[in-house]
């Protein structure tokens, strides 16, 4: 064979060679189509619609199992009924009619059992069983006032146009506990009082049928004959501040959401300035619980600088001392939520760390809307989570109900005491995961 041949030769092999192997080139940034056919293309989508149905199926999970908490607080509510008390100040065929007509009522699912309480627990009166009310021994009551009776006899007696049948008979109750459960049961209450009240103008005329001045009457004061007793309703605490709709029900969601966001900021600055390896153990436990409650202390004042903006009065329970008593509260319970959070994330990761946020809130939520005495015992668990506690003590605060603060603020306490104890454990279980990661690849 001669040079030229071998040439030849080699030139056709480097040229079938090349043709077999052809060189793999990779798209330029921006230009790929999703179902292009590439084998990278195929790996990326690949991943991608995994990544896509495991979030969806986690997430239709979640709707199922988390989301029925909230929807289980909200079905069939009230579920339970609530105490309410009729005391008779009054004495006479008025009262006696009254309470004998209303303990007889069926409570029903979600309505009002009364109870007839002797008037001798009241030696001061009405006041003291407003006092009761407000201080939530009962969630109702009713009072035959005293006088009623004769005032009525009086009226037939002596015809008088004036007379108010009203003042007969007062139910009270405290809208501020919870305004969503008083608007309802106060719809129950009238319905069962018109009633009542027909029932005994019924028995009424017909005891007065024998009267010689019945057409008189009827034609001065038929006021008497159509309705011989009627109610007054006393609202001891309105919710009189709508605005307040947001420290104690959407307000708490929204503070939730800024401290997880807080949260994930504080990991991310950490991760990016390599604060998370450079710093001893000690050193980072302090960083991550100090930060939370020094952003937090801001965060809330200005959260109370707003609603203070907005006119909502702090004064009715403390006097001045309400602003810095609303404040300390609120941010108590930013850190019961933050920490909680700050601590989950330690172990979920920031891309996981969602699903326990919804599940935190939900859980939250579901025993913020209506009174943990209405709904399923299951919901109990509700006297122990912050929400609860802390719209409880805000409405104190505002609204001048039952003061349970403290017993509030150490429910919040112990939240955070319990977070304080379990990122540090945490913590040092991942510092020596890293640490033991670290050394194998060195090795």
């Amino acid at each position: 064979m001669t040079f030229t041949d071998q040439h030849s030769s080699s030139e056709e092999t480097s040229q079938v060679t090349h043709v077999e192997k052809p060189a793999m080139s990779t798209p330029p940034p921006f230009s790929a189509q999703f179902l292009d056919k590439s084998p990278e293309a195929s790996t990326a989508r690949s991943a991608y619609l995994k990544a896509l149905f495991i979030g969806t199926l986690a997430s239709s999970v979640l709707i199922f199992t988390v989301f029925s908490i909230y929807w289980g607080s909200v079905w069939r509510t009230p579920y339970h009924p609530v105490s309410g008390w009729v005391v008779d100040f009054d004495e006479g065929v008025v009262g006696q009619s009254v309470s004998a007509s209303l303990s007889g009522l069926d409570a029903g699912r979600g309505g009002i059992a009364w109870h007839v309480i002797p008037a001798s627990r009241f030696p001061q009166g009405i006041a003291q069983l407003q006092r009761a009310v407000v201080l939530e021994k009962t969630w109702y009551a009713v009072a035959i006032n005293v006088g009623a009776s004769s005032n009525l006899s009086a009226a037939v007696s002596t015809i008088d146009p004036s007379y108010n049948s009203a003042s007969a008979v007062t139910f009270m109750g405290s809208e501020a506990r919870n305004e969503n459960l008083y608007r309802l049961q106060t719809h129950i209450f009238t319905a069962q009082l018109e009633v009542v009240a027909n029932q005994f103008a019924v028995q009424f005329i017909k005891n007065i049928s024998s009267f010689s001045n019945l057409p008189i009457l009827l034609s001065a004061a038929p006021e008497i004959i159509a309705r011989p007793i009627y109610y007054t309703i006393n609202n001891l605490r309105p919710f009189d501040t709508p605005v307040a709709t947001g420290s104690t029900f959407f307000g708490l969601i929204y503070i939730l959401i800024v401290s997880f966001i807080i949260v994930l900021i504080g990991t991310a600055a950490r991760m990016s300035s390599g604060l998370e390896k450079r710093l001893s153990f000690g050193s980072l436990v302090r960083l991550r619980l100090g930060t939370l409650f020094v952003a937090f202390f801001f965060i809330t004042l200005i959260y109370t600088l707003l609603s203070r903006a907005f006119q909502l009065p702090f004064d009715r329970q403390f006097g001045r001392a309400g602003f810095v008593v609303f404040w300390m509260l609120n941010y108590l319970n930013m850190l019961a939520c933050g920490l909680a959070l700050e601590v989950m994330i330690s172990i979920l990761t920031p891309r996981f760390t969602p699903f326990f946020l919804i599940t935190w809130i939900i859980s939250n939520v579901s025993v913020a809307v209506w009174p943990l005495q209405v709904l399923p015992h299951i919901y109990r668990y509700g006297y122990a989570f912050p929400f609860y506690n802390i719209s409880r003590a805000v409405r104190a605060v505002v609204f001048g109900t039952k003061n349970e603060v403290g017993l509030n603020a150490g429910v919040l306490i112990a939240w955070i005491a319990l977070s304080c104890l379990t990122l540090p454990l945490l913590q040092w279980v991942m510092r020596r995961r890293l640490v033991a990661s670290q050394a194998s690849r060195a090795a």
